[in-house]
């Protein structure tokens, strides 16, 4: 791919590949290099991105990358995140931390649903499962983080 349309898709699309990143690798250092390494492949593997597909094109990208990149090192162990991407209300923070502490089935679809603001449709096509499944997920998921913010919040 030409170096400058990476560099467009770069400059539209970096934060939200982060993003993604840190939500499937628990780290801001593996998660800058999963970005790195994402648009470094567009530059060197001739890969057909469609117009208006660009966003999920990347989405897949970064997921596979990162699957890969775990799978490789056989490892999951949470790290502390980095301050600088937490949420600046200590309340958007309590429930940004409670989602990293998720499941991986349950942290991703809820990450990619509210943070990233795909529809079940589009996290059911990036994922490769059903929608009913990514609905399931979800509310698994949402139910896993009210019982862990219920916690959270009545110890305080």
């Amino acid at each position: 791919m030409e170096q400058e349309r990476v560099l467009a898709l770069y400059d539209a699309y970096a934060d939200g590949v982060y993003r993604v990143a840190l939500g499937y690798l628990r780290s801001a250092h593996d998660a800058e290099d999963a970005v790195q390494a994402v648009f470094c492949r567009l530059l060197e593997k001739e890969l057909t991105i469609w117009p208006g597909r660009e966003r999920a094109f990347l989405t897949k990208l970064t997921i596979n990358h990162c699957k890969n990149q775990l799978a490789a090192a056989k490892r999951f162990a949470p790290e502390a995140l980095d301050e600088l991407c937490l949420p600046a209300e200590p309340e958007d923070r309590a429930v940004f931390r409670a989602v990293m502490e998720l499941p991986e089935k349950y942290r991703i679809v809820i990450h990619l649903f509210y943070y990233e603001d795909y529809s079940v449709r589009e996290i059911a096509g990036i994922l490769r499962i059903t929608e009913a499944n990514v609905k399931v997920r979800l509310s698994r998921g949402r139910r896993l983080l009210k019982e862990a913010l219920q916690e959270v919040w009545t110890d305080e």
